[in-house]
């Protein structure tokens, strides 16, 4: 309990200053009055400095909320070892792939509107995406056949055949139109540098994106598009809208949750915020511009902005009054769209499915999750995590920059354990 109060204490000074969000999202009187331990919660602060002790991370930034108020909020560890300085709550972290499902939100407010649909051909909006072929090796007899993974430097022989039909907006909201994803096509497509010049925008990017092939055939397998497919949609978004993705997603999803330290672009002033990785050079994603605005993997952002985030998500689609999406929308970007394909990365996932740009769970047991069945939400490389659970009413934050399953499995754990009621 004497923790809860330091961090109740700590929140309320923490009102004064912008980055916080306790003035937003109400703290409970008490973990207890939302159904949760305040003793089993000093689970996650445990289980944190276990693994900062045992050299798995330098430090993070965690939170939880339930039934629409928060009852934890901390920062752990350091934000910068060689400076020693300690994490902040407002510290900044590359959100990487938890970018994604901003782009869900931004591409369900369009579907919403009319303006989009998501069985709509890619080529309906960017001709260059029509008439694809996919490549296969070049002996099979079956025209599917096409490895998951390719070496780059010794790529087997290969042939191109006609896609069966055209990519849609599903399919690269789902990850199973094979563009981008790793495989023999993705081989053939312009390489691109890397970071991106400055001058590079969506809309330059997108010839080079239909220059190759796809991996497999549209609708036949799920593998992950880490890097393009998302990136296409939000072209879309801007070519429908008018506006930059930038200006859209401010527009329509910041700006109304109050989301004021997510950027594409850091702010000069707020570079010391940022989160620095030892061991690792920062240069490529710090030391730059951008105004190629990745939905896939290019938001920068704090625990109390994707908080507020996850909490929309959990009520249905709206906080603060302001309502970004209808709770039908939410539970259809929330639901399998894959038809049962749905394999993850790296592993089959048994007990999920794939909504528009979200994990679903769908049986837990199965699945191995410390959530409940409908549960949704997504992760970052760099080791960022949040989700929403409907029936527990909870988000959950977890912003690392050291991918490291293990902790993200334990805080998970210790919030599952912490509900009593």
């Amino acid at each position: 309990m004497r923790k809860f109060v330091k961090i109740a204490l700590l929140s309320a000074v923490a009102t004064l200053f912008q980055f916080s969000f306790a003035a937003d999202i109400p703290w409970a009187s008490s973990p207890e009055e939302v159904g949760m331990s305040s003793e089993r919660l000093e689970l996650i602060n445990e289980v944190m400095q276990r693994h900062i002790d045992a050299g798995d991370i330098q430090g993070a930034v965690t939170a939880v909320a339930r039934r629409g108020k928060l009852v934890h909020f901390e920062a752990h560890g350091l934000m910068n070892v060689e400076a020693d300085r300690p994490m902040q709550e407002d510290s900044i972290f590359i959100m990487m792939s938890s970018s994604k499902p901003v782009l869900g939100v931004a591409a369900m407010i369009m579907v919403e509107e009319g303006l989009i649909r998501p069985e709509d051909p890619v080529s309906m909006y960017l001709p260059e995406f029509a008439d694809m072929q996919v490549a296969v090796l070049k002996d099979s007899i079956d025209e599917n056949i096409s490895p998951l993974r390719v070496d780059r430097a010794n790529p087997p022989e290969h042939r191109l055949v006609p896609a069966k039909r055209e990519i849609t907006i599903h399919d690269l909201l789902t990850h199973t139109a094979g563009l981008g994803t790793g495989g023999l096509g993705s081989l053939l497509a312009t390489p691109s540098p890397f970071p991106l010049p400055a001058d590079r925008t969506l809309a330059s990017e997108m010839g080079r994106y239909a220059s190759g092939a796809l991996d497999f055939q549209p609708g036949e397998r799920w593998t992950y598009s880490g890097l393009v497919g998302h990136d296409v949609v939000a072209r879309i978004i801007e070519i429908v809208s008018g506006q930059s993705y930038d200006e859209f997603i401010q527009e329509r999803i910041f700006a109304p949750l109050d989301m004021n330290n997510t950027w594409f672009n850091v702010p000069e002033e707020y570079a010391d915020r940022r989160v620095v990785i030892q061991g690792r050079n920062m240069d490529p994603f710090f030391n730059r511009t951008t105004n190629y605005f990745s939905a896939s993997a290019g938001l920068n952002s704090i625990a109390a902005d994707y908080m507020k985030f996850e909490q929309m998500l959990v009520n249905g689609g709206e906080l603060f009054g302001n309502r970004i999406l209808s709770p039908r929308t939410i539970e259809m970007m929330a639901s399998d769209q894959t038809g049962g394909i749905y394999r993850g990365i790296g592993r089959n996932r048994s007990g999920e499915g794939f909504g528009y740009t979200v994990a679903v769970t769908e049986d837990p047991v199965s699945a191995g999750a410390r959530r409940s069945a409908r549960a949704f939400g997504w992760a970052g490389a760099f080791g960022t995590r949040s989700w929403s659970d409907p029936e527990e009413e909870l988000t959950g934050v977890l912003l690392l920059q050291q991918p490291h399953g293990r902790t993200q499995y334990d805080f998970e754990n210790a919030i599952r354990q912490a509900i009593i009621d």
